[in-house]
């Protein structure tokens, strides 16, 4: 059963037996004061406790609280101070005045949850009737912990008694639901691991670590936080809890997870009290090289500023709660002392802490020296006296400051035009906390600057300092504002930082590296490692074709058709366009061609010069003529296949060879037709070769070259061959060739130039073995021969050839013909008439030489 029930309970039994209710306990508070309006006020002026013996027994002691906190008792005293500049107001709430009582929470939440039903029944309540009435206290000014504000705020929603914090941020709080009484001036959670993972993203750090407290606090930040940086590239490397009640062993296994773990960026989500004993275990084992990222509980505390703090802390980056300005607290500070508060045991404690030693003898001070109680406070007790820039007792400066405001707005209602039933306004003199709660849920003023209200979820409008932790003059650590995360700034600009202010942890110049693996260069992309966190990651270069031109490319893209990755990934380059031009391939080809057209022009001369001497005449001199001058065109077209394909080259190159190759060979036939007819018209009544004329040699002739160019017209006017831009062969390089575009005519005309090839070797063939000194039938079966073996030859070379070395194989396989006609058909020829010009007889050829 919990306290507040069990305090309940007892009440109830007391009301069961005494019409009147009576308090069973008694808490002192540290500070307190009478006043029309009572407010409360909660601190953690101890940040350690020691639990009682739990034996059910018999009734338990209190808690002992230990570790007197000179910085929350500065807030304890700004609250005090508040009140007191507002009685000695003419403006605000004339004519009425502020009580207060202050408690002590000691940082934990069962000693927060008996402040909190100390504030509510403290002394001056019990001589005087309870249970009845308005409530004595109207709102309290806590808590600093989240965990405590929890416990707290749990209790006075049942007496509806609105609680106003200044340290607690858990985004939790913001539950209306859950806590329909709670306000707050500092920033929520939600806000804050925002600002930290902006942070995060803005140093490039992928690879952290997060502490955090064993409480709502801590495990809301946390939870806010992954939420926050998901689908951000940032990565939680460990996860470590600091135990409620402090265990060192513990604490040494989280310390050593940290200095172990490649991270080196810890994100800690911490009380300043059990941070203390933490970072105490830190320093005893000497670890250093992290950079710390600290939540607003702790950033700014002064406990932490000491020189043997520096060499492990010393570059800390955290969002602070926003500074404030407050005229009088230094000089308020200065004015307590023993002299003037000679029964209160804090401000005892608090000499004790600042000069280590006690101004009056009791059993809390034994061990301590005795001193005068007079001593000067000085600058030296920074955690005391850090009035320069407060940010938390500034927060508790305006939480007492919208009590007031709220109250003062609730006794200016005109009556008739309250805001309760009937338009009602509330009674002065017996005013209700849920009373106070709708004006302070309405207040709104300006102090110091700064506009202070509260939207429907009693959050304040959302405001951090970026401080980073650096080494003063005395070799302390200096709390240095080098930024501000503003929350009604525009999106994506809330984050500001002047980067050149900022100090890294060992005194280092350059910002810490905090990545789980290294960031892949443009080139790169990342490939993330099986059963590991997206932050770790290898770095596998862009396939052939894709490029990243970014760092930490998650993938690589492809270049468009026309273009292809360069050799480092990193850009599309425009791909190499590739055809048969005048490199080193095509020149060898054009003069390969040339020579042959000039040689076969050569043999022509001759033949011209030589038309009248008998192995001209007896070959049949025309054909002769006409064979040489279609070889000629033949070695020429070869010259129309080199260069950049166009629409008019693509065309004419396949039908100027069909052509000249069907001229050819059709004038071969005729040839041949004429060497048969001429040796079978010596058999009596033979008269084959009058039907083998001039004339019909060259109707011959026509026909077959005819039937090719029917076949090219045809060619041209259904799929006639075009240029084609060949991307898919090979992907780097654009080819550049003629598609044939019918293939059906394409290999029609191949196949009719066999067909007449064919045919002119079957016929030369059978006559072959005719008498005759010079029989130029075998002659044409070596050369049709060498020209089938050649065109058969192109047709698997043709197909399977890549890029510009089709064109080249085409080439090759006209210019080989050609060569193999010239040779077998003229060379013999041209032997005899240059070289044996006595055999070039009409006896000898006759074979009538004796």
């Amino acid at each position: 059963m919990t306290l507040p029930l069990l305090w309940l309970l007892v009440l109830h039994v007391s009301k069961a037996s005494d019409p009147q209710c009576t308090l069973q306990n008694d808490f002192e508070p540290g500070f307190m004061a009478g006043g029309d309006f009572v407010i409360g006020g909660i601190f953690p002026l101890h940040y350690n406790q020691e639990m009682p013996d739990l034996n059910c027994t018999y009734k338990p002691g209190q808690v002992q609280c230990n570790g007197f906190d000179p910085r929350a008792f500065r807030w304890a005293l700004t609250m005090k101070l508040a009140v007191e500049e507002i009685n000695n107001s003419t403006e605000l709430l004339p004519n009425h005045t502020l009580g207060y009582k202050i408690f002590d929470s000691c940082a934990y939440p069962l000693t927060g949850q008996r402040a909190a039903l100390a504030v509510m029944n403290g002394p001056n309540e019990a001589d005087r009737p309870m249970c009845s009435g308005a409530s004595p206290m109207l709102a309290i000014i806590g808590e600093s912990g989240s965990a405590q504000s929890i416990v707290v705020s749990r209790i006075l929603q049942h007496f509806r008694i609105p609680m106003i914090s200044y340290f607690s941020s858990c985004a939790c709080l913001s539950d209306r639901r859950e806590f329909p009484t709670f306000f707050r001036v500092i920033p929520s959670d939600a806000y804050q691991v925002k600002a930290i993972a902006k942070l995060l993203l803005h140093f490039n750090w992928t690879w952290v670590g997060v502490v955090r407290g064993d409480h709502e606090y801590g495990r809301s930040a946390l939870q806010g936080l992954l939420k926050e940086l998901e689908g951000t590239g940032v990565c939680v490397a460990y996860q470590e809890m600091i135990p409620l009640l402090y265990d060192s062993q513990r604490a040494v296994e989280i310390i050593r997870v940290m200095n172990s773990s490649s991270a080196r960026v810890a994100v800690v989500f911490s009380a300043e009290g059990e941070l203390t004993p933490f970072l105490r275990d830190y320093m005893e084992l000497n670890v250093t090289g992290i950079q710390w990222i600290a939540s607003e509980a702790w950033v700014t505390a002064a406990v932490f500023t000491g020189s043997k703090y520096y060499p492990f802390l010393g570059g800390t980056i955290g969002f602070g709660i926003r500074q404030g300005f407050i005229m009088q607290l230094r000089e308020y500070l200065t004015t307590v002392n023993p002299q003037r508060y000679p029964t209160n045991p804090l401000v005892q404690e608090l000499w004790g802490a600042l000069y280590g030693c006690s101004p009056f003898s009791s059993s809390n001070s034994a061990q301590l020296p005795l001193c005068t109680g007079q001593e000067i406070i000085s600058k030296q007790h920074s955690a005391y006296m850090n009035t320069s820039s407060p940010r938390i007792a500034y927060n508790v400066y305006k939480g007492v400051y919208a009590i007031a405001h709220s109250l003062h707005n609730l006794i200016s209602c005109n009556p008739g035009n309250g805001p309760f039933s009937n338009s009602t306004c509330a009674d002065v003199t017996k005013v209700f906390p849920w009373q106070l709660q709708h004006y302070l849920q309405e207040v709104s003023f300006t102090i110091s600057g700064e506009m202070v209200n509260f939207d429907t979820k009693g959050d304040s409008i959302p405001s951090y300092d970026l401080i980073n932790w650096q080494k003063g003059t005395d070799g302390n650590i200096e709390l240095v504002k080098v930024g501000m995360f503003d929350g009604a700034r525009e999106l994506g600009k809330e984050l500001v930082i002047y980067e050149m202010a900022l100090t890294w942890p060992g005194d280092q110049t350059e910002v810490p590296v905090s990545v789980c693996s290294i960031s892949c260069v443009p080139g790169y992309r990342k490939a993330v490692r099986r059963g590991e966190p997206l932050c770790c990651f290898d770095c596998v270069p862009c396939d052939s074709g894709k490029i990243s031109n970014q760092t930490d490319s998650i993938d690589c893209t492809p270049c468009s058709e026309d273009y292809w990755s360069n050799i480092d990934g990193t850009a599309c380059i425009p791909k190499v366009v590739e055809f048969l031009s005048h490199d080193a391939m095509g020149v060898t080809l054009t003069v390969i061609s040339v020579v042959g057209a000039c040689v076969t022009l050569a043999v022509f001369v001759v033949f011209l010069y030589h038309r009248n001497t008998p192995i001209v005449r007896i070959n049949n001199s025309e054909l002769s003529f006409f064979i040489l001058i279609s070889l000629t065109l033949c070695f020429l077209c070869a010259l129309i296949f080199i260069g950049e394909p166009t629409s008019w080259s693509c065309m004419l190159r396949h039908t100027a060879f069909s052509i000249t190759f069907s001229l050819c060979i059709s004038c071969i036939l005729g040839k041949t037709l004429v060497v048969l007819a001429a040796f079978t018209a010596t058999q009596p009544g033979n008269n084959v070769m009058k039907w083998l004329g001039p004339t019909q040699q060259r109707i011959i002739i026509f026909s077959c070259t005819l039937v090719q160019m029917i076949i090219c017209a045809a060619w041209l006017i259904a799929s006639p061959p075009f240029p084609y831009r060949n991307t898919q062969y090979q992907h780097s390089k654009i080819i550049l060739d003629c598609s044939v575009g019918s293939a059906l005519a394409f290999w029609c005309v191949l196949g009719y130039i066999g067909l007449l090839a064919g045919l002119c070797f079957i016929l030369a063939f059978l006559a072959r073995k005719l008498p005759g000194n010079f029989n130029e039938a075998k002659y044409i079966t070596f050369s049709m021969l060498i020209f089938c073996a050649v065109w058969l030859a192109f047709v698997p070379a043709y197909v399977s050839s890549p890029g510009k070395f089709t064109t080249a194989v085409e080439i090759f396989a006209i210019l080989a013909s050609s060569f193999g006609l010239l040779l077998c058909l003229f060379a013999p020829k041209c032997y005899i008439i240059l070289l044996k010009p006595e055999k070039n007889t009409k006896q000898h050829l006759m074979g009538k030489e004796k």
